[in-house]
């Protein structure tokens, strides 16, 4: 009786579960859930990429290898255009207004605490709720709570990184480890520009920033890439030069110790890069490989990294199914982006209008590229207008999680985009929101544009000599925003405020209906596809 009631328990386990060949490992599969890579750049432009960029004026091989074995999208975008937002929108999949009740700055010092509030569903809680091990490595920077003494809270600014106590303020109570994140080895802010410098691996703090940085210690290559490299509190052994194989070792860590000890369970790796973040700290056997200065060879050392991550998959024997997405934070940073044109003829902007913190295309049209040999069709580039934002309700689709309406509220799954069920010339977004530096909005409507604001929304290109270059005429002073037509008017030039009255009124309604009134740009009842539901490509 007993043998006839277990024969019958696993029977009805395996139905519940969705078992449907118990004679295949997870690696060989096809079925089993995949495991997933995110490769989160920093200061990214359009233009900085080989598979982007025509005319660059350096190669980058292993991401353009990268690009050819998945899906590349051309009309991708950060949700804002500075960092710590956008890191929201990827944790999150909601724009930072959902959090702040407009924009949000980029934290430095020991300011907090954490945009992702208590209670805010993440990208880790929902992978490991389907099961997976979550890890992520590098520049954190979506806030951290840190306290005195006194157990008081500190804010931001350099001086306050003097007044932590180590002991009060961790374990980190919204750290990685508190949002849905395993393991964890992070930097609070930018790693190379913004103290606090110090390491924190699951949410301890392995070294205190005891003493103060001496940037002259540093190269600075070419005589001024070292800019934005801030003096403060550092710990003795800190690295600068490099930061980003160190991220990249800890991630290969993860990685082999997780397939060595339990590799039926699928793994979720995220590794943020400081790369092309100032200041530009190139490791020295980059240095001079490329023909586009000490930033061109920082790319290339990028690059070398997203070759060492397919090369670890490949020698794992788990690259078949494992998901590789590629994005970046928001455009290039303003100096680069000059320094770049003047000295070497390369437009990192990828000749879109602005830069990082505009509201124009250059501030937050950034790559982004997915590969996963076992669904996503090879060769593919796609003019569907997405997000960073998107992953999360995509990975959810993957995973088979349905998304509460309450949750990812500007998140769409591009899921179908990528695996070629999308019929042509049907877009997955009806509408796209971004926010420039000061958190204003910007709203797409296919080619439309709407800017909810004059000006960048971000650089001044008045009063700033290095920017007055590239400021253009403002054809309608008296208007109150901006309206283009991107499909004539890719940069940017002409503003429609007043003669295209009607479709701007349009805009500003459903604009205000976004943000607003609706709470939510994303649709309710979300429906996942489940990976058991996606055709698999045959080897």
């Amino acid at each position: 009786m007993r043998i006839v009631l277990s024969i019958c328990l696993v029977i009805i386990f395996c139905f519940s579960t969705g078992c449907v060949n118990t004679t295949q490992s997870p690696k060989t599969d096809p079925y089993a859930l995949p495991n997933i890579v995110i490769i989160y750049t920093d200061d990214l432009g359009f233009g900085d990429l080989s598979c982007y960029n025509a005319e660059s004026k350096y190669k980058t091989p292993r991401i353009d290898q990268l690009a050819a074995e998945g899906i590349r999208f051309t009309d991708a975008h950060s949700p804002s255009t500075i960092c710590s937002p956008s890191r929201y929108g990827l944790f999150s999949g909601q724009q930072i207004y959902r959090a702040t009740g407009r924009g949000g700055g980029a934290f430095e010092g020991p300011s907090g605490p954490s945009y992702l509030r208590p209670g805010t569903l993440t990208l880790g809680d929902i992978l490991k709720e389907q099961g997976y091990r979550t890890g992520i490595f590098g520049k954190w920077h979506v806030g951290l709570s840190w306290f005195d003494k006194d157990g008081k809270r500190l804010g931001g600014g350099f001086k306050n990184t003097e007044l932590i106590d180590y002991e009060k303020s961790t374990p980190l109570i919204d750290g990685p480890q508190a949002r849905g994140f395993d393991e964890s080895f992070i930097t609070p802010n930018c790693p190379t520009t913004d103290p606090l410098y110090c390491y924190i691996e699951n949410g301890m703090v392995l070294e205190p920033a005891d003493r103060r940085h001496d940037r002259s210690a540093l190269p600075n290559l070419g005589g001024k890439w070292r800019w934005d490299n801030d003096e403060g509190m550092r710990p003795e052994n800190y690295t600068f030069v490099g930061a980003d194989q160190l991220f990249y070792d800890k991630m290969k860590a993860f990685v082999v110790d997780h397939e060595s000890k339990q590799p039926e369970q699928p793994f979720l790796a995220v590794l943020s890069t400081q790369i092309a973040h100032a200041p530009v700290l190139t490791e020295e056997k980059y240095r001079g490989l490329t023909d586009a200065g000490p930033r061109g060879d920082f790319l290339l050392e990028l690059d070398a990294i997203v070759g060492q991550v397919m090369d670890l998959l490949e020698e794992m024997g788990i690259d078949d199914n494992t998901i590789v997405m590629f994005n970046a934070d928001n455009g290039p940073e303003t100096l680069h982006t000059i320094w770049m044109r003047q000295d070497y003829d390369h437009d990192a902007a990828g000749g879109w209008r602005g830069m990082k913190r505009d509201g124009w295309e250059g501030g937050h049209r950034v790559p982004f590229m997915v590969r996963w040999p076992s669904r996503i069709p090879a060769g593919q580039v796609s003019e569907q207008m997405t997000n960073t934002t998107d992953i999360m309700a995509t990975l959810a689709s993957v995973t088979g999680y349905t998304l509460p309406d309450e949750a990812a509220t500007d998140s769409f799954d591009m899921l179908p985009a990528m695996i070629g069920t999308q019929p042509e010339g049907e877009s997955i977004r009806p509408h796209l929101l971004t926010q420039s530096f000061r958190g204003e909005f910007q709203l797409r409507v296919g080619d439309w544009k709407y800017l909810d604001h004059m000006g960048s929304g971000g650089n001044d290109y008045v009063k700033s000599p290095s920017m007055q270059p590239f400021a253009l005429p403002e054809k309608e002073p008296d208007a109150t925003g901006q309206l283009y037509h991107l499909g004539k008017d890719p940069g940017e030039t002409t503003n429609l405020f007043f003669k295209e009255a009607e479709r701007r009124k349009q805009m500003q309604a459903l604009l205000e209906q976004l943000r607003g009134k609706s709470g939510r740009s994303a649709p309710t009842g979300r429906v996942p596809i489940g990976v058991e539901n996606i055709p698999v490509i045959e080897p």
